[in-house]
């Protein structure tokens, strides 16, 4: 069984940066498409940001696009989520996820494996 957790989440000012990581136990990241999803107080969970098994493909919500990269290093079999100028809206809590697909996708029904996340809060 799969686990994920979460790393790097905090308090930050608005135009501030924050790096969030998700590592995995056994089997490692390598042929698993990952995603990174959030969700804010009394909303619904939404997509962020996904990347294929390879790291050759990415995807990202309109909302953060030209903001916030991701990345992995299968070495150390860890996806990160880079977000720049950080908005008050991006706060919420920051859930990984790891899909058998192999395929980054927006889609959360094809992830397989869920962490528990990590709090961003971004203050005005």
């Amino acid at each position: 069984q799969m686990q994920l957790v979460e790393s790097g989440g905090g308090l930050v000012q608005a135009g501030g940066s924050l790096r969030l990581s998700c590592a995995s136990s056994v089997p490692p990241l390598s042929s698993y498409a990952m995603g990174w999803f959030r969700q804010a107080p009394g909303k619904e969970r939404e997509f962020v940001a996904s990347i294929n098994w390879d790291g050759d493909n990415t995807m990202y919500a309109d909302s953060v696009k030209g903001r916030f990269t991701i990345s992995r290093d299968s070495s150390v079999s860890t996806v990160y989520l880079q977000m720049n100028s950080l908005r008050p809206q991006d706060t919420g809590v920051y859930s990984c996820a790891a899909s058998r697909t192999s395929m980054a996708t927006p889609n959360p029904r094809l992830y397989d494996y869920w962490g528990k996340g990590t709090q961003v809060t971004v203050s005005s």
